[in-house]
């Protein structure tokens, strides 16, 4: 499992440095998307909101090749259902990719899931009502 695990990591690290690098440097020749997809694309284009999704990509997958995988996958995560998202509903033909970058992207979840527990555990009244109880009123206090 271990072995799948640092698979899951190289490849997904892999997709998404150079994805995210290729909307930087333009290595890879993609025709422009047609349709409602084109008018998506373009619009991240002229706002440069491109290249701070090209960015994310790139720090979050150099960040699977280190030992911050829960934060690479915190960073990705909306990344992921934006991809599987702009796939599912404007452009089809690459929600096979898509698809494979979801799987190995909750393979991973699942496998570092001790790190995410605190997020999915429920607060019981009783921790409420003591969070609720500790908090502090600011005392205003008028001079003469």
């Amino acid at each position: 499992m271990k072995t799948l695990t640092i698979i899951a990591r190289g490849f997904l690290g892999l997709i998404f440095v150079v994805f995210g690098s290729n909307m930087f440097l333009h290595f890879i020749p993609m025709p422009p998307p047609t349709g409602e997809a084109g008018a998506f694309f373009g619009a991240m284009f002229v706002t440069h909101f491109v290249y701070v999704v090209a960015a994310v990509q790139v720090v979050g997958g150099l960040l699977l090749f280190t030992r911050y995988v829960p934060l690479a996958l915190t960073l990705l995560g909306p990344v992921i259902v934006n991809i599987l998202s702009f796939h599912a509903f404007m452009a089809p033909s690459g929600l096979p990719l898509a698809s494979v970058v979801a799987a190995l992207a909750l393979f991973l979840l699942w496998r570092h899931r001790e790190h995410f527990t605190g997020l999915i555990k429920p607060v019981s009244r009783h921790e409420k009502a003591i969070t609720n109880s500790q908090t502090v009123t600011p005392k205003v206090v008028i001079a003469n």
